[in-house]
């Protein structure tokens, strides 16, 4: 019984197998999109053109090589550029040549796009600055508490002249970050642009995320300046205080040696409400959120 099971199942195998080879010998037509090579460029140039990423062929074929073509590695539609350049205009269906892989064993019903424009120009490089694109979600009470931090800054960029005259910076590739609350480092890829190299492919970048919270800071001192040698300006009060806004581990190293308050003799002289408000620097990654108190009186006294 055992035996009898075996040679039905063989049976079976052979049958599927006759009916494949037959089927695949069989002539059937289908669609194949390969990627757009540009090729035979002179050297130093190249083109930036937006030119589609791959080409569609309509091809008529045994079943097997179909079958060997869809499922094999991934090939090329070649374009020549015939060493030279300008603004080109080709036939993709008279580079049918520069593929032959392709007429030895298919016929070629229709080809899409029939015809690519694109221009071939003179490489040159030169020093961009690199601009992480971020979107950024922290958890509620954290943010950054210092600006990003990323290496390289910059990168050497070649590519076709006509395009590189008009870039001012290399935005990176679109990252998102979710509930962030601590210090992260993160690599993030550069983009991938016809006809340009980067010296780089990607950079890291460094996300100094603290818990926000606010200080108060006392007893800054109030400096005039540019006062005349026969003039002394009296300020009531002449120190003020204020609370500022950052990261946590920035604001536990603040003292108020790191503020600077001052305001200015004439600031003085063309008051005229009786009370002028200093200017007060802060130490960087803080935001003052308010002074106290806002408007010092004063008095002028003359030698």
């Amino acid at each position: 019984m055992r035996k009898k099971i075996y040679i039905f199942i063989a049976a079976i195998i052979f049958s599927f197998i006759l009916w494949g080879s037959i089927s695949l010998s069989d002539y059937y037509y289908t669609n194949v999109d390969l990627k757009l090579v540009l090729s035979d460029f002179p050297d130093g140039y190249t083109t930036g053109s937006n030119i589609p990423e791959n080409v569609s062929l309509r091809v008529k074929g045994q079943g097997w090589k179909l079958v060997s073509l869809n499922i094999g590695a991934d090939s090329d539609f070649r374009v020549s550029v015939n060493a030279d350049s300008g603004q080109k205009l080709i036939g993709t269906a008279s580079n049918l040549t520069n593929n032959r892989w392709i007429l030895s064993d298919l016929e070629v019903i229709d080809i899409a796009p029939d015809t690519i424009v694109f221009k071939v120009e003179k490489v040159i490089s030169k020093l961009l600055p690199v601009v992480p694109q971020l979107n950024l979600d922290f958890k509620p009470g954290y943010g950054l508490a210092s600006d990003l931090s990323f290496l390289p800054d910059s990168i050497n960029v070649s590519g076709p002249v006509g395009m590189m005259r008009f870039m001012e910076h290399i935005p990176t590739k679109k990252i998102e970050l979710s509930s962030l609350d601590n210090k992260i480092q993160k690599v993030i890829p550069l983009p991938t642009l016809r006809g340009f190299t980067f010296s780089h492919k990607n950079i890291n970048v460094t996300l100094d995320v603290q818990r926000i919270v606010d200080r108060q800071i006392n007893d800054i001192e109030v400096e005039v300046l540019d006062v005349p040698p026969d003039k002394e300006v009296l300020l009531f009060p002449n120190k003020i205080g204020c609370s500022v806004r950052g990261g946590i581990e920035v604001l536990g190293k603040l003292s108020r040696e790191k503020f600077k308050s001052y305001l200015y003799y004439k600031d003085v002289v063309l008051d005229t409400v009786g009370s002028v408000i200093p200017q007060l620097e802060a130490p960087p990654n803080t935001a003052v959120l308010f002074t106290k108190p806002e408007r010092l009186r004063y008095v002028i006294k003359s030698f």
